[in-house]
């Protein structure tokens, strides 16, 4: 059995890329695995450890990190940190899925530097800072701080779009999707 390849997905919060993720999942010929990343916060309402993330102590990702099991991690927010595990990529490469990511900018570029040709990276761009802050809004899942402190974060994120093999803008979701998927499935050899 061949080992699966490698798509990282990275994106300012609030930008679309965890939706465009659950559609590409659900299309049988891209052959997708998800990696779970680890993260030191706590579950937001209706997430639970094994799906959407493996929650930690913020004392045991640390001593992880120390032991060398992440590929990637980032302490996104003062201790909030969230990481991939090789395990993941193990777990998932090895049984011949490819990989989708959904990583914070700087766990993409530097997944991409470990992985090389083995790698696509795919940045998902909002379509425009004004935009990107209604998205945020209109979750309702944070205070009007929080999301300050998301949209600085977002212009610094947007710096690195350049260091990633395609840059996608989520102006409208189905083109989004469609345009992710054909870069994958160019990616694939399909």
């Amino acid at each position: 059995m061949d080992k699966g390849k490698i798509i990282i997905l990275s994106a300012p919060s609030g930008t679309g890329k965890s939706t465009i993720i659950r559609q590409l999942m659900e299309m049988p010929d891209l052959n997708l695995g998800f990696s779970i990343s680890a993260t030191s916060r706590s579950p937001r309402q209706g997430e639970e450890h094994g799906r959407e993330y493996y929650f930690i102590s913020e004392e045991d990702f640390r001593d992880r990190v120390a032991r060398g099991e992440f590929v990637e991690w980032e302490e996104v927010y003062a201790g909030t940190c969230y990481g991939t595990l090789l395990s993941e990529v193990e777990r998932v490469t090895g049984s011949g899925k490819n990989l989708i990511m959904d990583i914070d900018v700087k766990g993409g570029v530097n997944v991409k530097e470990r992985f090389g040709d083995d790698a696509l990276s795919i940045f998902i761009l909002p379509p425009d800072l004004d935009t990107l802050a209604r998205r945020l809004r209109g979750r309702a899942t944070d205070s009007e701080e929080k999301i300050a402190q998301r949209l600085a974060k977002a212009e610094y994120e947007l710096s690195f779009a350049d260091r990633y093999d395609r840059q996608i803008v989520n102006d409208a979701l189905p083109e989004a999707v469609s345009e992710v998927r054909n870069c994958i499935l160019s990616f694939l050899g399909k």
